[in-house]
């Protein structure tokens, strides 16, 4: 059977039946009688065609569009349906959506996809989401937009979610970083959709290593970082920041958390003796971009888990990339810069 993937129509898809990793169908209930309220006012969502889209009950969680989530969040949302990946971060490139409400919709039983093919990037990072039980919770597509669990939704924005069932009223409140085909998106397939914003007070990545060296008292020429990237904390955006440097028979090891508007939440430092080694002669730098040349389309933003450790006296870098629907393990030697260990496997696995 052809591989089913939510990028075919929804005709297609629903002549077709489940395929292992790819697309299926799910029964839901549309619910136009549910309220969400953010940060205390109503909210009413549309798509990027300016058609009313309201909520959607899937076993037992509410959904909500994230295009239209993006939107309240002032940030832009990218499809690039080559890669089957939604990203959410950067500078919105279009205005509000002005819309048509649906004053005749009424709660109605539906079928939707689920679309485990889909990637969620948030300010450059691959997100997954869980349940309140630990279990990874897929996107689903419906009628061309991408729907997340409101769980989902909150922990993106870094807000609390309560449900008044006496008002049938979805609350999102606290302090977050708000003030089949898909066709409901900002942006379809740009050179660069996922450029942090500065214009919202966040920081960027290069910023807090930027902090993070004039907290230590280091230039960038001093050290060699060992971890730059960014990740989330409750749904906040953090950035960890690891270098060291060499003097002599002494490793000082630097640890940042810096947060997305620029504070040191966290500062570890240790220092170790160590047999210094002239073969490390590959950079941190040098060494993620051996291993995403090696992965067609991946960035730096791609790369987890990336450190120098130490194997009988040999320097190597150790990471992941996690990229489409797949991620790499892989090992570069710090002195030659070969990969020495590489291996792929499905996300899904």
């Amino acid at each position: 059977m052809k591989k089913l993937t939510c990028s075919l129509t929804a005709a297609a898809i629903l002549l077709s039946g489940t395929v292992a990793g790819a697309a299926y169908n799910v029964n839901a209930t549309l619910t136009p009688d549910v309220n969400v309220n953010i940060d205390g006012t109503n909210r009413t969502f549309y798509n990027a065609q300016g058609q009313e889209v309201f909520p959607i009950i899937y076993n037992g969680s509410t959904y909500l569009p994230i295009r239209a989530i993006g939107e309240i969040m002032n940030k832009n949302v990218n499809w690039d349906a080559a890669t089957q990946t939604a990203s959410i971060g950067g500078t919105r490139v279009t205005g509000t959506t002005v819309g048509t409400p649906n004053n005749s919709a009424t709660r109605t039983n539906i079928t939707m996809l689920a679309c485990p093919e889909y990637t969620i990037v948030i300010d450059g990072s691959t997100r997954t989401f869980k349940d309140v039980n630990g279990n990874i919770v897929q996107p689903m597509n419906y009628n061309g937009s991408i729907y997340l669990p409101i769980r989902a939704v909150g922990e993106i924005m870094g807000k609390t979610v309560t449900w008044d069932a006496a008002t049938q009223t979805a609350i999102l409140a606290g302090n977050g970083q708000s003030s089949g085909e898909v066709t409901d998106s900002d942006t379809q397939n740009p050179t660069n959709p996922s450029n942090p914003s500065t214009s919202t007070g966040e920081i960027t990545l290069e910023k807090a290593k930027e902090i993070a060296l004039n907290h230590a008292g280091k230039t960038a020429s001093q050290v060699k970082f060992v971890k730059t990237e960014t990740s989330y904390d409750d749904g906040k955006k953090e950035y960890e920041i690891e270098f060291v440097v060499i003097s002599g028979n002494t490793i000082y090891e630097y640890d940042y958390e810096i947060s997305a508007t620029g504070q040191i939440k966290d500062v570890d430092y240790d220092a170790e003796n160590y047999k210094p080694s002239a073969n490390v002669t590959i950079t941190a730098e040098q060494a993620k971009q051996i291993a995403i040349n090696k992965v067609s389309g991946a960035t730096v933003a791609n790369i987890r888990e990336f450190k120098l450790d130490e194997d009988d006296g040999r320097y190597k870098y150790e990471g992941k990339i996690v990229y489409g629907n797949f991620e790499y393990e892989f090992e570069i030697d710090a002195s030659t810069g070969n990969i020495t260990e590489w291996e792929k496997e499905s996300i899904y696995d």
